[in-house]
């Protein structure tokens, strides 16, 4: 009897891209899972293909006609549904793990709503007046020469002033604040104070990282976005969403997935708060992330294709994906920016 290939298994051609190989399994998944009905080993062998296709080794080993490294499958946990005793536990990274944590402190500069500017331009024209001129010019060209001397003396001292006064300023209105808002206090909220620790304890490593917990959307009053962390002028917002153990998937419009079938027990409108945001501050990098702590003892993992606008991530993802993108920045804090951030915080 003829034994069907991965690629007929999930009716797609040998050349199929990895796009087209999930869609395509998602679709069969949803049809063949064993809680619609199918059969466990038929669901099983449709997995086995899937994760084989879809990781380009282990496909190039398959058409290569090698033998596919057999997939774990994934016992599921005694019970239903959620633990109302359970919380999750906060997870303890090797800083020296993280390709990004030393990066942060090494381009760290004294903190400034100023730009350079045109200060470089000037420090080399005043070297030039100062060395060159003075061995070619006559006593005409040497009153020129004063002139334009202590005109640039004054502009630098002017602009000196203009940082200091900028900077204190900065202080007297934000001061030495990295965190602004709490995080959820109810019982069923422990989702966002994990959350809370966890960005406290990692991303303030990046000197110019700030904090929020509880931000509204433009023109709203409420808490809708239970987190969000800026660093220069890129934004992440984030969801702290406490779910059943199992494997977690987003699509570009935010419709969630779990254990391949669609997701109906939670929800997210971070695609839409990323666009509210984007109106609210042009110019500035804006992505989302759901971390997702499980619900009950389990274990929660994630498809990792962070590249969509609001993947789920487990907190060890978030912290190593979100910290190295913010670590990016230079290390100084956009004011403007900082300041429209923070009136969308809900007292």
């Amino acid at each position: 009897m003829h034994e069907p290939g991965y690629y007929e298994l999930l009716g797609v051609d040998r050349s199929a891209s990895e796009a087209e190989i999930k869609s395509a399994y998602r679709l069969k998944a949803r049809a063949s899972h064993p809680d619609a009905g199918g059969s466990p080993a038929e669901f099983h062998v449709l997995r086995q293909a899937y994760e084989t296709l879809s990781d380009p080794h282990r496909r190039a080993d398959y058409d290569r006609g090698l033998s596919p490294v057999p997939v774990r499958v994934r016992q599921r946990p005694r019970g239903f549904g959620e633990d109302p005793s359970f919380v999750a536990s906060m997870p303890r990274l090797d800083p020296e793990t993280l390709p990004w944590w030393h990066r942060g402190v090494e381009a760290a500069r004294p903190e400034t709503p100023q730009r350079p500017g045109h200060a470089p331009a000037a420090i080399l024209l005043g070297w030039l007046l100062l060395v060159v001129l003075p061995l070619m010019a006559g006593w005409l060209l040497l009153t020129v020469w004063l002139l334009l001397a202590m005109a640039v003396a004054i502009w630098l001292v002017r602009r000196h002033l203009l940082v200091i006064q900028a900077r204190q300023r900065f202080a007297a209105e934000f001061g030495g604040t990295v965190v602004f808002g709490r995080p959820g206090s109810d019982a069923d909220q422990w989702g966002e104070r994990l959350t809370a620790e966890l960005l406290d304890r990692y991303l303030t490593r990046l000197p110019s990282a700030r904090i929020f917990h509880g931000l509204a959307w433009p023109g709203s009053v409420f808490a809708d976005i239970d987190h969000a962390v800026l660093a220069g002028r890129r934004l992440v917002l984030i969801e702290s969403k406490t779910w059943l153990p199992g494997t977690y998937g987003a699509d570009e419009d935010g419709t969630l997935w779990r254990d391949d079938r669609r997701f109906r027990g939670g929800a997210t409108r971070l695609p839409e708060a990323i666009e509210a945001y984007r109106e609210l501050l042009p110019g500035v990098e804006i992505r989302g992330a759901l971390i997702v702590y499980p619900s009950r003892a389990g274990e929660v993992t994630t498809e990792e294709d962070f590249d969509l606008p609001a993947p789920p991530m487990t907190p060890e993802q978030f912290v190593e994906e979100i910290g190295g993108w913010l670590a990016a920045q230079p290390s100084t804090v956009d004011t403007e920016v900082l300041r429209l951030v923070c009136r969308q915080v809900v007292s």
